[in-house]
C-alpha cells in the first residue's frame, strides 16, 4: 500500500492494514498468544503474540499522548520520557510490560479502542493539520500517525503469516 497523503488516504490505509491484521488475529488460539516464538523489537529477544499486541497497543496510545500534549501546548517527549529514538528496543519491552496483565482476547479488545480512538482523532482533525504543515521535525502529523499505525500493522501481519508458515512446516 502506498503512504498515506490525505486525511481520506490514512482513515483508508489504517482500516484496511488493521481489518487484514484481525483477520489473521482471529485464526490463532489463545493458548498459542503466550509463547514466545517471535522475534523481539529489541536486538536477540524473543517475544509473544500477546507481547506483539501490547507494541502497537503502545505506540497507538503514544500517538495519542502526544496530540493530545501538543493540542494542550504541553511539552512532548519524543518518543517517550526517559526514551530516545535510538532506544526503541527497550521501549517496546516496556510496552510489553505495561499490558503483560492483559489476556491476548483483552489485548485484541484495547488495540480496538486504540484504532477506534486514533480514527477519532484524524476524523477531528483537518486534511490541512495532518498533512499540510511540519508536526514533528519535518514530519507531518499524518505522517506520524502512519508510521505508529498502519505502517506497523502491515508489519505485524507480515510477522504472523511468516511465524504460521513455520509453524506448519515444524509441527510439534
Amino acid at each position: 500500500m502506498s503512504v498515506p497523503t490525505t486525511k481520506a488516504a490514512l482513515q483508508h490505509a489504517i482500516v484496511t492494514e488493521y481489518t487484514k491484521l484481525k483477520k489473521e488475529l482471529a485464526l490463532i488460539p489463545q493458548e498459542q498468544a503466550t509463547v514466545q516464538t517471535f522475534d523481539g523489537h529489541a536486538q536477540g529477544t524473543q517475544m509473544s503474540l500477546c507481547d506483539l499486541l501490547a507494541y502497537l497497543i503502545g505506540w497507538g496510545e503514544l500517538v495519542l499522548q502526544w496530540v493530545d500534549h501538543k493540542d494542550h501546548h504541553l511539552p512532548v517527549d519524543f518518543p517517550e520520557t526517559g526514551y530516545k529514538w535510538n532506544e526503541l528496543g527497550k521501549l517496546a519491552q516496556k510496552f510489553y510490560r505495561d499490558y503483560e496483565a492483559l489476556d491476548y482476547l483483552q489485548l485484541q479488545e484495547k488495540l480496538d479502542q486504540t484504532v477506534d480512538a486514533l480514527l477519532a482523532l484524524i476524523e477531528r482533525k483537518s486534511n490541512a493539520e495532518l498533512y499540510e504543515v511540519p508536526w514533528y521535525t519535518k514530519w507531518t502529523l499524518g505522517r506520524m500517525i502512519q508510521f505508529n499505525t498502519s505502517s506497523p500493522y502491515a508489519n505485524a501481519r507480515g510477522r504472523i503469516r511468516k511465524w504460521k508458515k513455520e509453524q506448519s512446516n515444524n509441527p510439534r
